[in-house]
């Protein structure tokens, strides 16, 4: 028999993939379970329907991420830090506080995560900080840390 899932399973495969299967394998674990559906002309119908619905969510993601990155990609975002002799901060700027200077300064709700920095801002002056917002988009943010 064959099968479509409506869920990942274990050493079968993966959501929304057509599998064959044994009959009693399908009428007691997976059918019972809902973990799949027998495969006929309308849950074809409904899965090219449900891919298709899918990769226009994808795609739309994908240009809100593109549309925002244009919109960073020219900003910048002012820290205060204090600083003691020779510019040597006392303590760093983490993705925390730029985040939130984000949205104080540029009215942008953008989550830290999306922050790449690899290490903390630890001196005073222009950083360039690249903001990951989609797999596929990758921006540049100009941060710089004055002295307060």
């Amino acid at each position: 028999m064959e099968v479509i899932l409506l869920q990942d399973v274990k050493s079968l495969g993966k959501k929304g993939e057509i599998v064959k299967v044994s009959d009693g394998y399908a009428r007691n674990f997976i059918l019972p379970k809902k973990l799949g559906v027998e495969k006929n002309a309308k849950t074809l119908n409904d899965l090219k329907l449900q891919k298709a619905a899918e990769e226009k969510h994808r795609q739309e993601i994908l240009e809100e991420a593109k549309a925002l990155g244009a919109q960073i990609k020219n900003q910048s975002v002012t820290l205060k830090i204090k600083s003691g002799e020779g510019g040597r901060t006392f303590g760093s700027v983490s993705t925390k506080e730029i985040a939130v200077a984000m949205k104080e300064q540029l009215k942008l709700d953008i989550d830290k995560k999306k922050l790449v920095l690899p290490e903390p801002i630890r001196t005073l002056g222009t950083t360039i900080v690249p903001v990951k917002l989609h797999p596929e988009v990758t921006t540049e943010l100009t941060v710089k840390v004055v002295e307060a």
